[in-house]
């Protein structure tokens, strides 16, 4: 089910805020602005709205009750790769702020906020969904990624992605981060036959082993002190379509026998529950580590990996070059990357000859990403 509105309707807005004056602010200025507008006043009615339909826009407070706007942005994201998810807070940190733009936060907003500022930046949501919007005969809610590059290192990932794309097997992408991991992962499913499906991406690294076992799997109304009704996991979520498990080097040795079950009998049992059932999903995996090295290492216990467990993510693998390794792919990606910040900012910027041979030359340690990042700043500077 889609929230999402079509054509030249507005898209709906869910708003997230448990300060009722607060939200009657943001929800009056949405609807004077012809924004269809949904509310939740707590963390888990905001998630039973998610799970019911995908939102392009989320505008959620930090600060809600037993979860927080990130557990918000976290599922919205893993639920719907295209929802912008605006946060706003009065007790913002530092901290906090760089954690939401990891998770991958539109914009942060501190209160108390200029009305201007949270409509301008509702309107850049706007403006960033309707530039991912699919053709709607595509019929599916994503649009199709796009790797750029030309060097041996992608031709490789291109063939790759050709040959595994029609199949199910569970695949296993190792590189540094920041090289391309989860766009890979999304045209595998994009080239396959699950692409009508949800591709659905999982935070390995962000969440302790309790609460990623309990997005995975569900929860059961009554299962622990909060849960108050049944949740859907993510992987329920993600029936027919792909699960993609980022940074699964990071997950608790307690949960790795779980997820080991998992892959052998593809069923699940929501926290709570004495019956499993089935899920029909495929499996895309991803590491910033050497996982071979970390089940060499599996004496050391912080950095233990069930081998059982690698041997079943390994059914096929392929590992991400750094950008150093493909460097002549470095002017087509800074020209693709400059097309996209120039038209969400109405700012158009020209590298210098100069510039381009300094990008080309330098070593690029957050590799795709750092430039992509770099490219917009110059842009909005």
């Amino acid at each position: 089910m889609s929230a999402e509105s079509i054509g030249s309707q507005k898209p709906t807005v869910l708003v997230v805020e448990d300060d009722a004056a607060v939200a009657q602010t943001v929800i009056t200025l949405l609807e004077a602005e012809g924004y269809p507008v949904r509310e939740a006043r707590s963390s888990e009615e905001a998630l039973e709205h998610l799970d019911k339909a995908d939102y392009p826009i989320v505008i959620s407070d930090i600060y809600l009750d037993e979860r927080t706007g990130l557990d918000i942005l976290r599922r919205a994201r893993a639920l719907n790769p295209r929802c912008a998810v605006i946060l706003i807070t009065g007790h913002g940190t530092l901290e906090t702020v760089m954690e939401a733009t990891r998770a991958g936060a539109f914009e942060y907003i501190a209160k108390p906020f200029h009305v201007e500022q949270l409509a301008q930046a509702v309107q850049n949501a706007e403006l960033a969904w309707k530039e991912t919007a699919p053709s709607v005969a595509a019929g599916n809610d994503d649009p199709m990624p796009v790797l750029i590059g030309n060097s041996p290192a992608m031709v490789e990932v291109y063939k790759f992605i050709s040959r595994v794309a029609e199949t199910d097997a569970t695949v296993l992408l190792e590189g540094e981060t920041g090289t391309g991991k989860e766009l890979v992962a999304r045209m595998v499913h994009q080239s396959g036959s699950r692409r009508e499906h949800r591709f659905v991406v999982v935070d390995c690294g962000a969440l302790p082993a309790t609460l990623l076992e309990a997005e995975l799997f569900g929860v059961l109304r009554g299962a622990y002190t909060g849960a108050d009704r049944d949740r859907t996991g993510l992987l329920e979520s993600a029936d027919g379509g792909t699960v993609f498990l980022d940074e699964i080097g990071e997950i608790d040795p307690a949960f790795q026998l779980r997820l080991l079950r998992f892959l052998q009998e593809r069923e699940i049992r929501p926290l709570g529950s004495a019956a499993s059932r089935k899920v029909d999903v495929r499996v895309v995996a991803a590491s910033n580590r050497d996982l071979r090295k970390l089940v060499a290492e599996k004496n050391v216990a912080e950095k233990k990996f069930r081998e059982d467990l690698w041997y079943r993510l390994q059914v096929t693998s392929l590992r991400l070059a750094p950008l150093r390794e493909r460097s002549q792919d470095i002017p087509l990606l800074a020209e693709h990357f400059l097309e996209l910040s120039s038209r969400r900012w109405a700012r158009r910027v020209r590298l210098s000859e100069d510039v381009l041979k300094w990008a080309v030359g330098y070593g690029w340690p957050g590799n795709v990403r750092q430039l992509q990042n770099v490219l917009e700043r110059l842009v909005i500077l």
